[in-house]
Parts: structure tokens; C-alpha cells; sequence
């Protein structure tokens, strides 16, 4: 197991999109809680459960809205859960798909454990909470649960009717919007654990997108995703993994990120060599990943994006992207 519980970037992304479409100030949040911008930009970026929990309530203040766990369906696409998403959308079967998700759930969340249970003409897809790093034990709960029915009904393209939902903490004070999201199945709390309860026979239903050739391509990139996420780091993948922290508070120097490893800069320099690597390659490479990123999503100038990178002067990064790519920030921005 890894040693701290963590969840994609692309999930914490998904509660701060929700944020802003109802009117909070995202922004003042990732400050709030010092998400480390570079990492929650990375397409396999990882953000710690802690951090995930100290969000939680500001999400909730920011919006005003109380509800805000069970509201993510009503700001989110599907494909938010990545290479995940489309596991699901191309299995053959309801069941099959409930499968894959407790098979590749951990690319996600680590914090938690979903698993299928059968019992007679039941079924039922069981959320157990794992990391003691979860302290909003309801919000995590509701969260999840009402994104799997609503992944659920999407896949067999029905409305889905459950036959309850089981959740396990004490009922609500008022429980109507529990009730609304979860219709028409009614809702149990105090439940000895926590599920979405539907017939055995639903299991069956066919999945409209299934397409197994597209399966087949997809799984082995899903194995590798958690095989990376519980295998140790090499010194390469950990020097980038600290040039990624730190360039969220200025420009890492060689000094901190051997520090960081525990280790002196000259034996730090020494291993990557033996590694075929550079401290300066490495951090050219971590740049121009985060540079192409930034400048396809178009939502930074490219002053803002050389100072995200840790350049002073954004004539630096221009010369330093040109000579990376043969082309400068802009003809990039225009081409993507």
C-alpha cells in the first residue's frame, strides 16, 4: 500500500469545477488549503487525502451550498474519471463494469474500497471508507455513492431504480435532498455500512458503448497506472515528482531537491548519471510537460505560465520553449 491515501488531481479538479459553476472562488481555495498547482495540473497528478479533506468544507462555505457532496453529478462529465470512465463505457455488461471499477478504483481514490456483494436476488456496490486521513466520513460517502448511480444509469442508458441506499452514519438532520437524490430508492442511515442496493437481475443489463476491442487497449494502460501507483519511485521519477512540489513556491534549485531526497547534491547528481539522467534534463523535461499543458488549456497568458514555471523574466521562457521545441509559446498556443 502506498504510504499516504491520495486521489487522482483529476478528481480534486472535479469539486473545484463544481465550485466555480455555482459561484465560489476556487482560486482562494487551492491557497486555503496549499494545493500544489503544478501537481493538480498533471494529467497523473496526485493530491493527498488530507489535503482533499481540508477542502471539504470550504467547497461547502464557498458555495453555500450544504449539499455540495451530492450535488457533483449536476457539474461533472463522465469522462472526469478518466482512462477509468471509458473502461466502464466499453465493457460488455453492468456487472462487468462494476467490476472494473473495484478492479482499477485505486487510479482515483486510495482511500477508499468498493466492492460488489451478491445476496439472493440482491446486489449490492459497497463503499467501505480505508484512510484514517478521512475525517468528513458523509461527505466522501455521498460523494461517491451518488456518482456511481449516476455513472450507472449512464452506462445501461435507463433510469436505473434502486432498491435502497444503505449509508453508515447517523441520519441527517433534514434528509430531504438525500431522499431527492437517491430516488425513488429509499434511503437508510445508521446502516452497519454503506452501498447502492439494486436487483441481482439489473447485473445483466447491457452496456450500449461496449466495445471490447477498445477494452483490450485500455486495461494494460490502466494496470501500468496502478502498478506505478504502488510500486517505489525510481530517483529520476523522484526527482521529478520534487521539482513538481517545489515549483509551486519558486525556482527549485538543485541544493533543495537533494534535500529533499536526503541526499547531497553531488551524489544526487552522481545516481542520475548512473541513471542516464540529468538534474538539468529532468527539470527541462518537467518544464515543458507543464508548459505544453498550460498553453493548451489556454487559461494563462504566457507571462503567467513562465512565472508558474519558475522563470523570472518570460523572455527566458520563451527562448528556453524554443529551444525545447523548435517553436515559440505562441506559434504553440496558435497550432493547439
Amino acid at each position: 500500500m502506498p504510504i499516504d491515501a491520495t486521489l487522482s488531481s483529476a478528481s480534486v479538479r472535479m469539486v473545484l469545477h463544481a465550485v466555480t459553476q455555482r459561484g465560489g472562488d476556487a482560486e482562494a481555495m487551492k491557497q486555503a488549503v496549499t494545493i500544489d498547482t503544478t501537481q493538480l495540473c498533471h494529467p497523473d497528478g496526485r493530491v493527498s487525502i488530507a489535503t482533499m479533506q481540508r477542502l471539504w468544507p470550504l467547497a461547502m462555505q464557498a458555495t453555500a451550498d450544504p449539499h455540495l457532496d451530492l450535488h457533483l453529478t449536476e457539474h461533472i462529465h463522465f469522462s472526469s474519471l478518466g482512462v477509468l470512465a471509458y473502461i466502464l463505457l466499453h465493457s460488455a455488461t453492468l456487472e462487468e463494469a462494476i467490476c472494473k471499477l473495484c478492479r482499477y478504483q485505486d487510479i482515483t481514490c486510495n482511500g477508499t474500497r468498493t466492492s460488489l456483494r451478491r445476496s439472493g436476488d440482491h446486489a449490492e456496490l459497497v463503499v467501505e471508507i480505508t484512510s484514517p486521513d478521512i475525517v468528513y466520513t458523509p461527505f466522501v460517502l455521498n460523494s461517491e455513492l451518488s456518482v456511481y448511480l449516476h455513472m450507472l444509469r449512464l452506462l445501461c442508458g435507463q433510469p436505473l431504480a434502486l432498491e435502497a441506499v444503505l449509508l453508515a452514519y447517523p441520519a441527517p438532520v433534514d434528509a430531504r435532498e438525500h431522499n431527492r437524490v437517491f430516488a425513488p430508492a429509499p434511503v437508510q442511515s445508521d446502516a452497519p455500512y454503506s452501498a447502492l442496493r439494486l436487483s441481482a437481475a439489473a447485473l445483466a443489463l447491457p452496456i450500449p458503448t461496449a466495445d471490447p476491442h477498445l477494452l483490450a487497449l485500455l486495461e494494460p494502460y490502466a494496470t501500468a497506472q496502478l502498478a506505478r501507483l504502488y510500486q517505489p519511485l525510481s530517483l529520476p521519477d523522484s526527482v521529478r515528482r520534487e521539482l513538481l512540489r517545489l515549483l509551486a513556491q519558486a525556482e527549485p534549485s538543485l541544493i533543495a531537491v537533494a534535500d529533499a531526497l536526503c541526499l547531497s547534491p553531488r551524489t544526487l547528481q552522481l545516481r542520475l548519471r548512473q541513471a542516464s539522467h540529468s538534474y538539468q534534463q529532468l527539470f527541462d523535461e518537467v518544464r515543458l510537460e507543464l508548459a505544453e499543458h498550460h498553453l493548451r488549456d489556454q487559461l494563462h497568458s504566457i507571462r503567467e505560465i513562465a512565472f508558474l514555471l519558475g522563470f523570472t523574466d518570460p523572455s527566458a521562457f520563451v527562448r528556453s520553449f524554443q529551444r525545447w521545441t523548435g517553436q515559440t509559446p505562441g506559434e504553440f498556443w496558435r497550432v493547439g
